[in-house]
């Protein structure tokens, strides 16, 4: 974390006297500045944050410094990022250049220089109105079909999205509300061989269960109170196409029943008739719910479990995919101003800033919904500021600081989780005030010798901490 008030940069330099005096220097001259002393600790820290810039060195002890400057701008297309180094020659300038580098020093030089080159650049980046085709372009590098992401988690959905749809194996999609588990089954099926017939969509929870059956397999003329037509269910509806029945946790143990029998058969009986009606269809299935802990309590059959989880696809919650933010935000961003016949409108550093600390319990839904709101709030603003974003985004609860624990059946160890969030904590405040100890004190409200006694407690436990 940085002073939001500030310019933030992110340093990048393995000899830390060097590191140090660079830190030290931008910070006089009001940047706010966070170290890193290698690759893996940039990659890390880009993850987790907008910086405004990157002052990377040529050579790291663990990978060429413009490696990290391309993830950087892959990330943030937007950023102001200056390579440094005791070895420059002319191809090596033009290389960080043409890779997207603002600016190239050899060491040594002054602070001064580094200090103006990024105040330029900056300024220059928040003057400039992107384009909004290029940065689409950008965009169709990190998606599948319809679905956005360039963060590990959403790679390895990708990956299995790619070996599964071309095949008619039933898949069962797993995630908290708001992850997109329909956009998911609509992608699978749009990249099927089953493309061209019909994707029907059957929500367990919002059907009531005496009704559930007949909407699943139809009924005939008479079967109950009120069918005065023979009708048509999503089974037969989905034939040659492929069937998701959401929310299948909600669904009740003697229609669990049911379900199994069609999934074996891949046949069904409408409601009051007998007589066996085949369907080739492909099943997905999604759910918000642990169906194992169901299995577990008997409340979700183990045979129907099974059956439907050949291919498990978990989707992870935004909050586990920071470094999607930026492109997901962007994406929303372009979709509603053309549903709009807006502009498109601009997200700078400060306002990825905004959504990147927020922890979107509403996952990406709520975040689709948050950048609507500030589309409709830009008005004739060319660029969207983190005053148009809802209240709930741009200050957010005291309590959201706390992470979200997941207590398992067997139990937490209440003392180690204690600790971990103290950790986490001193950790923070290092990292935003540069390493320095009195302001870290100063920003947890501890004196400069408790933050001291409790990072060598740290460190004798094994945790460390940063240089």
């Amino acid at each position: 974390m940085t002073d939001q008030s500030r310019p933030s940069v992110l340093v990048v330099e393995d000899e830390q006297a060097l590191r140090e005096a660079i830190t030290y220097g931008l910070e006089d001259d009001g940047f706010a500045v966070v170290q890193a002393a290698d690759a893996a600790d940039a990659r890390s820290r880009l993850h987790a944050f907008a910086y405004d810039a990157l002052v990377v060195d040529l050579r790291l002890p663990d990978a060429g410094g413009l490696d990290v400057l391309d993830d950087a701008l892959t990330r943030f297309p937007t950023l102001s990022a200056i390579v440094m180094t005791g070895f420059g020659g002319v191809s090596e300038a033009v290389s960080a250049i043409k890779r997207g580098a603002v600016d190239f020093l050899v060491k040594p030089f002054h602070i001064s220089q580094l200090s103006r080159a990024l105040r330029g650049a900056i300024e220059q980046e928040r003057l400039r109105q992107e384009n909004a085709q290029l940065r689409a372009q950008l965009q169709q590098r990190f998606r599948f079909d319809d679905i956005v992401g360039c963060s590990a988690p959403m790679r390895t959905v990708f990956s299995t999205l790619e070996l599964v749809a071309p095949l008619n194996s039933t898949i069962l999609i797993e995630g908290e509300t708001g992850t997109g588990k329909e956009l998911i089954a609509r992608t699978i099926h749009r990249t099927s061989p089953r493309r061209d017939q019909q994707f029907v969509a059957f929500n367990a929870a919002a059907i009531p269960d005496g009704l559930a059956e007949a909407e699943l397999f139809g009924h005939v003329r008479g079967a109950f109170t009120g069918a005065v037509q023979a009708r048509v269910g999503r089974f037969e509806l989905a034939h040659k196409g492929t069937l998701f029945i959401d929310e299948v946790s909600a669904m009740s143990l003697s229609l669990q029943a049911k379900l199994l029998r069609a999934l074996q058969e891949r046949r069904i009986e409408r409601v009051g008739d007998c007589r066996p009606v085949s369907c080739d269809i492909r099943v997905i299935a999604a759910t918000n719910l642990d169906l194992r802990r169901m299995v577990r309590e008997g409340t979700f059959r183990e045979d129907l479990y099974y059956r439907l989880n050949v291919v498990p696809v978990r989707l992870p919650p935004l909050r586990e995919r920071p470094d999607d933010i930026p492109l997901l935000a962007r994406h929303f961003v372009r979709q509603s101003c053309e549903a709009n016949g807006v502009p498109v409108r601009t997200l700078g550093q400060d306002s990825l800033r905004v959504l990147m600390r927020h922890r979107w319990p509403g996952n990406i839904r709520e975040l689709e919904n948050a950048i609507e709101h500030a589309v409709a709030m830009s008005g004739a603003d060319l660029h969207i500021m983190p005053s148009m974003f809802p209240d709930e985004i741009r200050q957010p609860a005291a309590a959201s600081i706390v992470p979200t624990v997941s207590i398992p059946d067997e139990g937490i160890n209440f003392v180690t989780v204690v600790s971990q969030l103290e950790r986490e904590l001193i950790l923070r405040s290092l990292e935003r005030t540069g390493g320095n100890k009195r302001q870290a004190a100063r920003l947890l409200n501890l004196s400069r010798t408790t933050l001291i006694d409790k990072l060598e407690r740290l460190k004798t436990v094994g945790g460390g901490t940063p240089a």
